[in-house]
């Protein structure tokens, strides 16, 4: 979670405008745009549901102690930002932070695109580079308190979405498609890039729909098993999965039953050997064995 702070997604997005409307108001749908995918995602949730040990308080203690950190360095680089902002080109630059969404969208994706792309702290970089301009250089003193409150909301947003996934972790592990929550979170961080852009012809919040859509569609309660069980269930009694059972049964010419019996025990090391280590884990990001095929 404190990722975008120290690579420099989070002030790009300040200096690009993502938190606030061309008024300079507060932006809601921008705040939570940002709290959720740069600072939540899938990441935030894979390292919660699979990683975080202890129990429900003694994660949602630590979560509060990271936003305790979290929040008021988000307000000082919001504050640091608009200084920053004034040796800057602001048409250059913000086509560098929305390619730097778009990079981690795709890296969020895809582990092996992901290493072909360079980190976002070179594309911020090479944005600073290309998009400096010293001749409007002030020292802002008394920043924009509007622009303060959205950096920390923002950050506080993020905050809640981890400590909600920390409170209802009994309930979600086990019960959420990591992967396709993965992918639907690069898609609404694709969507959130072409919205920095200005290249999205509309003003409603995509990204956050696209969100919606995934988290519902990567919740799928009882998919631990209980598919499964229901199957052996309602299996009929009189076919079993063992040759022994049936070995007294349809067998009656001798020899089959041999041929059945090694096709079965060919079929359970094949499916042992399946299982080692290739089961669908919570990795994040870039393990390879951990992603879906389709990924």
């Amino acid at each position: 979670m404190g990722l975008p702070l120290i690579d420099g997604i989070f002030p790009a997005l300040i200096i690009a405008g993502a938190l606030t409307t061309s008024a300079g108001d507060p932006s809601i749908a921008g705040i939570l745009q940002t709290g959720l995918l740069i600072f939540g995602g899938s990441a935030t949730v894979a390292v919660i549901l699979a990683e975080m040990d202890g129990t429900r308080r003694e994660q949602l203690t630590s979560i509060l102690l990271l936003g305790a950190l979290l929040i008021p360095v988000a307000v000082a680089e919001a504050a640091v930002a608009e200084t920053i902002e004034t040796l800057l080109n602001f048409e250059v630059f913000h086509r560098f932070a929305g390619l730097v969404i778009l990079a981690v969208a795709a890296k969020t994706a895809s582990s092996k695109v992901g290493e072909y792309l360079p980190s976002p702290s070179v594309i911020i970089g090479l944005g600073l580079v290309a998009s400096f301009n010293p001749a409007g250089f002030e020292l802002i003193v008394t920043p924009d308190p509007m622009r303060l409150l959205s950096a920390g909301a923002a950050a506080g947003t993020g905050v809640g979405f981890a400590g909600a996934v920390a409170l209802f972790a009994p309930r979600l592990r086990g019960n959420v498609d990591i992967d396709l929550f993965r992918f639907g979170s690069s898609v609404a961080l694709g969507m959130l890039a072409l919205e920095v852009l200005g290249l999205m012809p509309t003003q409603a919040p995509v990204a956050l729909g696209v969100l919606g859509v995934t988290a519902l569609f990567a919740f799928d309660p009882g998919s631990d098993g209980a598919d499964l069980d229901e199957f052996v269930d309602d299996a009929p009694a009189t076919e079993s999965a063992t040759p022994d059972a049936n070995a007294n049964g349809a067998v009656a010419d001798g020899g089959d039953d041999v041929e059945t019996s090694e096709d079965y025990d060919a079929l359970v090391d094949d499916d042992d050997d399946d299982n080692d280590g290739s089961a669908p884990g919570y990795g994040y990001p870039g393990e390879e064995e951990s992603r879906a095929p389709w990924l």
